[in-house]
C-alpha cells in the first residue's frame, strides 16, 4: 500500500477504535497519534527519495478515482501536522481526566487530524471541499467541549461562519465542474483561462478561503472560539485548522489560478494582510487573557502569510518567488509549533492557578519555570526573533520586499513586529512579577513537558532546520507536473 494512505487510514481507524473502546481512549489516542507522525516522516521520506508523486486510490485512471498527491510543501505540512499532533495527544492524555470527555474527545480530534491529512493530500477540488467541511464540523464540536455559555456560543458561531465559507469555497467548485468538466488540479492547471467564469471561480473559492483562514475582516469568529475552547483544542485550531485554508491559498493561486494574478489582486491580499498584522497585533496588546492574546495573535500572523501570498502570485519563477515561498513556510511553520505551544502553557496555567488573567501572573515564574520558560520561548518565536524560524522567515520576505521597493508593506511588517514585543513583554513582564507569590513551588508535570518541545522546535530546531527546508522546497507547479 502506498505510504499517502496511512496518512488517512491511521487517524481514521483510531477515531473508530476510540469510539469502540471509550475506557482506552486515551491510550489508544496518543498511540494513532504517533503511528501519524510515522506515517508523515514516511511520506517525506518518499519525496526526498522520488520527488512529487500521484497515487489514484482502487487502481482507477487520474481524473476518475480518488487521487492523492504529495511534494515538498505536502510533506512539510504533514510533517508539521504530525509533531503537534503528537504533542497534543500526549498532553490530552493529561489534560483529559474524566472518562466521559475523553470518549468524546479522542473520536473528534482523531477525525479532525483524518480530515486535516485528507486535505493536504487531496489532487481534485471536491475532495478538498469534503474535507474542508469535515475539518470544520470536527472543530466546531471540539469548541463546544469548552462547556460553558461563551464556549457554546463561540462554536455555534464557529460552526455557522464555517459552513458559509465552505459553501462559498463549493459554490466556486461547481463553476469549475461547469466551465471545465473536471476538478482534477493538475489538469485545471494546464486547463485555466483568463475569462469572466474563471474570475468568478477565483473570487467564490477565495472569499471562502478566507472566511476559513480567519483573513480581516473575516476573522471576527476565530478569538471567541480560541479563547473558550479547551486548552488542546486552541492549540490545534490555531496551530493547524487555520494553516488548512492557507495551504489552500497556496495551491490554488500559483497553480490554478496563476493566469489570473496580476497587481491589483496581489494589493488586495497584501492589504488585508497588513490590515490583519496590525488590528491583530493591536488587539493581542490590549487582550486581558492569556488565550485571548494568542488568539488575536493568530489573526496578526495570519496577516505575514497573506501578505507574502500577494508577493508569490505576481513574482515570476526564480530566486525572488523562491525566497518568498521559503519565508512563508517557515513563517507558517514557526507559528504553528509556537502557538500550539502558548496554548498548551495557558491551558496549564488555567489548570494549576484556575485562570489565564495576565494581570494576575504574578508570582508564575517562580511557581511553574518550565511554563514561563515555554512562554518566553513562544513569544521570541511570535515576535521573530534570531534564533527563530520567524527572523529568517522576515528576513527572506523582507529581503525580497526592498528588492521590489515595497517600503509601505516593509513599514508594516516593522511595525506589526515591534507590536508583537510590546504584548509579549507585556505577558512576560506580569509572568515574571513578584507579587502574590504562593509559598511553594509547583511540582512540574507531564503536560507541561510538550508545550516546552514545541516552543524549543520553533526557537532552535527550524532556525538550525532554515537552509535544509528552504533546499526541500520545490517550485509550486508541482502539482501541474
Amino acid at each position: 500500500m502506498n505510504s499517502i494512505i496511512w496518512l488517512v487510514a491511521i487517524p481514521l481507524l483510531g477515531a473508530l477504535l476510540c469510539t469502540v473502546f471509550p475506557r482506552l481512549a486515551n491510550r489508544i489516542g496518543w498511540m494513532f497519534a504517533a503511528g501519524n507522525m510515522l506515517a508523515a516522516l514516511l511520506v517525506m521520506h518518499t519525496v526526498s527519495q522520488e520527488g512529487a508523486f500521484h497515487y489514484v486510490i482502487g487502481g482507477w485512471s487520474q481524473g476518475l478515482g480518488i487521487a492523492l498527491f504529495a511534494d515538498s510543501l505536502t510533506a512539510l505540512m504533514v510533517v508539521m501536522s504530525a509533531i503537534i499532533a503528537l504533542a497534543v495527544s500526549i498532553y490530552s492524555t493529561a489534560y483529559f481526566t474524566d472518562t466521559k470527555k475523553q470518549a468524546f474527545y479522542w473520536p473528534l480530534w482523531l477525525l479532525l487530524l483524518t480530515a486535516l491529512n485528507a486535505l493536504f493530500v487531496s489532487a481534485d477540488l471536491f475532495n478538498l471541499y469534503v474535507t474542508l467541511e469535515l475539518l470544520g464540523l470536527a472543530a466546531a464540536a471540539l469548541t463546544a467541549m469548552g462547556g460553558s455559555k461563551e464556549a457554546l456560543s463561540a462554536a455555534i458561531r464557529y460552526l455557522l461562519i464555517g459552513l458559509i465559507g465552505s459553501l462559498t469555497f463549493l459554490a466556486g467548485v461547481v463553476l469549475v465542474y461547469t466551465a471545465y468538466g473536471t476538478l482534477d488540479i493538475a489538469v485545471l492547471t494546464q486547463q485555466f483561462q483568463n475569462n469572466k467564469v474563471s474570475w468568478a471561480i477565483a473570487t467564490l473559492m477565495t472569499l471562502g478561503l478566507m472566511i476559513k483562514a480567519a483573513l480581516l475582516p473575516m476573522h471576527f469568529w476565530l478569538p471567541p472560539a480560541h479563547a473558550n475552547a479547551p486548552a488542546p483544542v486552541s492549540a490545534v485550531l490555531s496551530a493547524l485548522v487555520v494553516k488548512a485554508a492557507i495551504y489552500l491559498m497556496l495551491r490554488l493561486w500559483p497553480d490554478i489560478f496563476y493566469p489570473l494574478a496580476n497587481i491589483g489582486i496581489s494589493y488586495v491580499l497584501g492589504g488585508l494582510g497588513a490590515a490583519a498584522i496590525m488590528w491583530g497585533s493591536y488587539q493581542a496588546l490590549r487582550a486581558q487573557r492569556i488565550k485571548l492574546l494568542a488568539a488575536y495573535s493568530t489573526v496578526a500572523q495570519v496577516g505575514y502569510l497573506f501578505l507574502g501570498l500577494s508577493l508569490i502570485i505576481v513574482l515570476p519563477d526564480g530566486e525572488l518567488r523562491h525566497a518568498v515561498m521559503v519565508g512563508v513556510v517557515l513563517l507558517a511553520l514557526t507559528h504553528a509549533f509556537a502557538k500550539a505551544a502558548l496554548f498548551l502553557a495557558a491551558g496549564v496555567i488555567m489548570q494549576r492557578g484556575g485562570h489565564d488573567r495576565i494581570s494576575d501572573l504574578d508570582g508564575t515564574a517562580q511557581t511553574l519555570p518550565v511554563t514561563t520558560f515555554t512562554l518566553a520561548l513562544a513569544c521570541v518565536a511570535l515576535i521573530g526573533l534570531p534564533p527563530s524560524g520567524a527572523f529568517l522567515g522576515k528576513w527572506q520576505l523582507l529581503t525580497v520586499l526592498l528588492h521590489e521597493g515595497l517600503w509601505f508593506w516593509i513599514i508594516v511588517v516593522l511595525s506589526g513586529s515591534l507590536l508583537s514585543a510590546a504584548y509579549a513583554f507585556r505577558l512576560l513582564g506580569h509572568a515574571f512579577g513578584k507579587k502574590n507569590i504562593p509559598h511553594k513551588r509547583l511540582a512540574i508535570g507531564l503536560e507541561e513537558l510538550p508545550a516546552l518541545v514545541l516552543s524549543l522546535i520553533a526557537t532552535l530546531v527550524l532556525a538550525f532546520a532554515s537552509a535544509p527546508v528552504a533546499k526541500f522546497i520545490q517550485p509550486l507547479s508541482g502539482v501541474s507536473q
